[in-house]
């Protein structure tokens, strides 16, 4: 029987090392990486600044978030689909679907938290003489961090799924790797690529886990 057709059990060291550098796992690591992480960058950035401007605007909140929610009940595949057209096949649809699937988590949390701050910091910083402007920034913002990241953490899984489902359209990374082996029926390739991507959205979700924990304790009001 062929390695990669072989059970769990008959996993062993030497087949995950063949595995890793039959399918350039490496490489595939890295691209998926650049792919997740410029993905969130753009997410954090996009998604921040829409709740600002969401807190200024409240009149026009609640039908961004519903557009924004309704953008988050398209499935996966379907919408890498739609920005074929656009953007082709590659890299560029696979980070654009990631970004909008994150931007509902962020910006939610971000208005949400920016909202719901407890207004007696507020009394007491108007009390001390801040202007709005400094309230935002040196109250408001603060306070919501804890939010933001847990808004974040959300988008974290969103986007690992969205880019490892990018290998469908020639995107790279590891979900190139593990379409080759389910088109190829090579089990060992399924788990080991599997079981690695699952690794890697576990570990993000752990860290950001930790620091919206550690933000937690520090301001205490969630």
């Amino acid at each position: 029987m062929d390695k990669e057709h072989k059970g769990v059990d008959s996993l062993l060291l030497s087949d995950l090392i063949e595995v890793w550098e039959t399918n350039s796992l490496t490489l595939r690591t890295i691209e998926h990486l650049t792919m997740f992480g410029i993905a969130i960058v753009l997410a954090s950035i996009i998604g921040v600044f829409l709740g600002l401007f969401l807190y200024s605007r409240p009149k026009i909140a609640h039908p961004m978030l519903n557009l924004l929610n309704l953008v988050e009940t398209i499935p996966d595949i379907p919408l890498l689909v739609l920005l074929l057209p656009i953007f082709g096949l590659g890299k560029e649809p696979t980070i654009v679907a990631s970004v909008l699937y994150s931007l509902l988590p962020i910006t939610r949390n971000t208005y949400t938290g920016l909202k719901e701050v407890d207004l007696k910091y507020v009394d007491i910083a108007r009390a001390m003489g801040l202007s709005e402007k400094d309230i935002l920034f040196k109250v408001r913002i603060p306070l919501s961090l804890p939010m933001i990241v847990g808004g974040l953490r959300i988008a974290l899984v969103f986007t690992m799924g969205v880019v490892t489902l990018g290998g469908l359209i020639a995107a790279g990374g590891l979900g190139a790797a593990l379409i080759a082996g389910i088109q190829l029926y090579k089990i060992n390739t399924i788990l080991v690529v599997g079981f690695w991507t699952g690794l890697l959205a576990v570990i993000f979700d752990g860290l950001a886990g930790m620091i919206e924990k550690r933000l937690q304790r520090r301001y205490g009001i969630w």
